[in-house]
């Protein structure tokens, strides 16, 4: 299972309102530390798995994007993958490829790519049945 996932940082008041605007929608809670923002989902009885840490290389070194890693956030609505989508750009990510279905993948795959301002690239997507396919069938709310 994984537990959480840490992404480097050059300029944490940019990563920092790029990762805000697409996860605290997404249920996440922030909280700004001395090492940088950490993201942590909440229940009841506490924090849950899937944190996302936010700072700089412990290194030292400049943090550059990973080719070929990608982290991805499920979204319950394709309307919340748009929304998420539009609120990273206009916090300063970059598009990698606008909401809709792939071919590539299963016909409720509903899914955008940005690339956060380091370059990492982040898949926001939802996959949920109940929201439409890529063929438009079986829909109450359309494919989007």
């Amino acid at each position: 299972m994984l537990d959480y996932v840490t992404i480097g940082a050059n300029d944490l008041i940019r990563s920092g309102q790029f990762y805000t605007a697409i996860l605290v929608p997404l249920g996440y809670e922030r909280n700004q530390t001395a090492e940088g923002i950490e993201f942590t989902l909440r229940h009841a009885s506490g924090p849950v798995s899937g944190a996302v840490y936010v700072k700089r290389p412990f290194d030292g070194q400049k943090a550059t994007a990973g080719n070929g890693s990608m982290n991805a956030f499920r979204a319950a609505t394709q309307a919340m993958v748009r929304d998420l989508h539009a609120a990273g750009l206009e916090a300063g990510g970059s598009d990698e490829g606008g909401p809709g279905f792939r071919a590539e993948y299963s016909d409720h795959f509903y899914v955008g790519y940005l690339r956060d301002p380091v370059g990492n690239k982040i898949a926001i997507f939802c996959s949920n049945p109940a929201e439409g396919r890529r063929d438009g069938g079986s829909s109450s709310r359309g494919a989007g």
